[in-house]
């Protein structure tokens, strides 16, 4: 049988994928030559001059006053946390299906985690379930732009706003994405982006945050930033004096950390950043052109913004898939997935691992008191409701859910053939049943 699939012994209709269509970051002699020159220059890497000129073209690109270079991450979404307030007993409400660093920092300042569910959609925060989880505790929402979809910032900045509760931006997968006529990284009080390797915007291990916020600004240098505390102003973006609660704490980070980039890191993102808008288009040609693919079958609905939306997804950063098995005779997630990837489409399934599930945020007892961190501060614990009961979208979302190719550059022939590679996989129902059957068999 010509078209035998190939998890049966047939023959792959994508035999090997040019890297070149999936590398990322792009990296040329522009990018070696401006980081070699910081490697040559002693004690630069752990300087900040190239670092303040990144942050400021950083921010005008995101459209907002302030940035702040980051060693990663993490380490921003812990600023951000502190800047916005949170501390002992506070809640701070989050997304489960998403990494871990988007919340896990609240607990070294005591505070919790209140989960709430997502939209099917956008895999991002529930508005209407982010206002059934608050409570007089809620210090915080943390939204993240899922996979570069960008959460519903309309609605979240309302219900923040009549609250008076803080909104901060997760916006690690988000780099570049749009939101109408702003751009994601401008659209919470404070927003904080991972700039890892992996990322949309990738420039090793590193991150930045931003913000409107001169207040916000101020507190997160004073977090993690000591050698810019000695200054009477900590940049030239800032209109007034330093915040008088800061003052006396100069010299010493108050999170007692050190958080700054490294000017390596800052050399590559300067470079990066110049050619990044265009790199953004290409991107997006290619994977919207996967994704038509994609839901050209019923078993399938890719995870991208509807068109003429007014949302983007910046470098589509963790590309998605929803499938649906009860629309291909009940094949399961993982066996379409596996024949997907013996044709030589890359197709693997699940995400993050849902938090809600992890004991970090039931059982840990940070500060070593003898009683679970949640506990210690009169917090509700998780062992007192039933969290997959109460994030239905989420449980399902786990088992739906697949990672697909992210293309960074466009290639005709090459998406065609993961075309027919599709549509060789879904033709052939009755043998991916009986794949199915024999291996869980075994």
């Amino acid at each position: 049988m010509s078209n035998r699939l190939a998890l049966c012994g047939g023959k792959p209709v994508i035999e090997a994928l040019d890297k070149e269509l999936t590398r990322w970051p792009i990296i040329t002699e522009e990018d070696v030559a401006a980081v070699s020159d910081v490697v040559r220059c002693d004690g630069k890497a752990s300087a900040t001059d190239i670092t303040r000129a990144f942050e400021s073209e950083w921010a005008s690109y995101n459209g907002v006053r302030f940035a702040l270079g980051v060693c990663n991450g993490t380490a921003g979404l812990a600023e951000a946390l502190w800047a916005l307030g949170v501390g002992a007993g506070d809640e701070v409400i989050s997304p489960s299906l998403t990494y871990w660093a988007t919340c896990a920092p609240a607990l070294q300042l005591g505070a919790s985690i209140r989960f709430a569910d997502i939209d099917p959609v956008s895999l991002c925060l529930d508005v209407a379930d982010v206002e059934r989880k608050l409570s007089p505790k809620t210090k915080v929402i943390c939204a993240v732009n899922y996979a570069g979809y960008p959460a519903d910032w309309d609605g979240l900045r309302a219900l923040a706003s009549s609250r008076g509760i803080g909104l901060l931006e997760d916006n690690s997968h988000g780099h570049g994405s749009m939101y109408g006529s702003r751009m994601c990284g401008s659209l919470g009080d404070i927003a904080v982006a991972s700039m890892m390797s992996s990322k949309g915007f990738a420039i090793g291990e590193a991150g930045m945050v931003t913000t409107d916020r001169e207040d916000l600004y101020q507190r997160c240098i004073a977090y993690g930033h000591y050698e810019r505390t000695f200054a009477s102003k900590y940049s030239d973006a800032l209109e007034g004096e330093r915040l008088p609660e800061l003052v006396p704490f100069s010299g010493i980070p108050i999170g007692g950390c050190k958080h700054r980039m490294n000017q390596m890191c800052s050399a590559l993102g300067r470079v990066q950043l110049k050619h990044y808008p265009e790199r953004l288009q290409e991107v997006d040609r290619a994977m919207n052109a996967l994704c038509d693919i994609l839901d050209s079958v019923p078993c399938i609905r890719s995870h991208r913004p509807p068109a003429g939306s007014g949302l983007t997804k910046g470098a589509w950063y963790f590309p998605l898939a929803r499938y649906d098995s009860s629309k291909l005779g009940g094949v399961s997630l993982a066996t379409f997935s596996a024949a997907l990837r013996a044709e030589g489409f890359g197709a693997y399934p699940g995400a993050n691992a849902p938090l809600h599930r992890h004991p970090y945020f039931r059982d840990l007892d940070y500060f070593r008191q003898g009683t679970p961190t949640v506990r210690v501060f009169g917090q509700e614990s998780l062992d007192d409701v039933n969290c997959d009961a109460m994030l239905p979208e989420t449980v399902k979302t786990i088992g739906t859910i697949f990672r697909i190719t992210r293309f960074t550059r466009y290639d005709k022939a090459v998406l065609e053939k993961h075309r027919v590679a599709l549509e060789k996989v879904v033709s052939q129902v009755d043998a991916l049943l009986d794949w199915q059957k024999n291996s869980n068999s075994k």
